[in-house]
């Protein structure tokens, strides 16, 4: 089945992850048919940016000039390993989407795959 630009649904929904939450809302802006790429696109927009304001949060508690100092030994090893789990997470999903397999990521994917399915 073909999907925005002609690609088949499998690349366009692999493509959502690509540049994370901006490579998901714009395949979701365009794509308006297919519900595959639109759960997908849906998926990466939200847990990505959802990924992203962790970081920025845990990152602005861990500059802070007391809470930083006292809790930074504790935030500083969470964003390394955050960081591992959105790459290792952004290659997993990229992995499943090109499949044509429908992965949810727990609860977010639950919410991207009603709304794609409205």
């Amino acid at each position: 089945m073909k999907s925005i630009f002609g690609l088949s649904e499998n690349i366009a929904a692999a493509a959502s992850y690509i540049f994370g939450p901006f490579s998901g809302l714009a395949v979701l802006i365009m794509e308006r048919e297919n519900k595959f790429v639109r759960f997908h696109a849906l998926q990466s927009t939200l847990w990505f940016f959802s990924l992203m304001i962790i970081g920025v949060v845990l990152g602005f508690v861990a500059g802070l000039p007391l809470i930083g100092w006292i809790l930074g030994w504790i935030i500083r090893p969470i964003l390394s390993i955050g960081s591992l789990l959105a790459f290792v997470s952004w290659v997993f999903l990229i992995f499943k989407a090109y499949s044509n397999e429908s992965f949810k990521i727990p609860f977010i994917g639950d919410i991207a795959w009603r709304q794609a399915n409205k």
